[in-house]
């Protein structure tokens, strides 16, 4: 008796299992164009880690090599997600602009959406589930 209890608890810890596991996310950074400062990269599931009102779920600063750069975050778990980029070259933690406020460093976001401005998460969003997810990024 108390092994028939058992099998439907084991099903039912079987599927929530299933239902959490984390998947690897692959991002790849391409048209970086100097070997020179720091590249920033940031994983974020909310509008508001988008707008820097929430930590980022991962994050990584490495220095930059020209070309392009591939960085692995692990066990994010089955959601909604953004990437945004930004290539430091300087170093000194502020992305910089020319007189117009356009940005002379390089930066990206996933999706790598055309759009004159900085983009929304809405268009940089994309979805990570069991299996593991590649994305590529542009750099401007």
């Amino acid at each position: 008796m108390k092994l028939m209890l058992m099998v439907p608890s084991f099903a039912a810890l079987s599927f929530f299992a299933a239902a959490i596991h984390a998947g690897e996310l692959t991002v790849t950074i391409t048209d970086i164009r100097e070997a020179q400062g720091s590249l920033m990269v940031a994983v974020v599931n909310s509008d508001a880690g988008w707008n820097n009102q929430e930590k980022p779920v991962a994050s990584r600063k490495i220095a930059a090599a020209k070309g392009e750069m591939t960085f692995k975050f692990a066990d994010l778990p089955a959601g909604q997600y953004a990437v945004q980029v930004m290539h430091d070259e300087n170093d000194n933690g502020q992305p910089y602009t020319n007189f117009l406020g356009i940005p002379s460093e390089g930066y990206g976001f996933s999706n790598n959406p055309n759009v004159m401005r900085r983009a929304h998460f809405d268009e940089a969003r994309f979805e990570v589930g069991s299996d593991d997810k590649t994305i590529t990024i542009r750099l401007r």
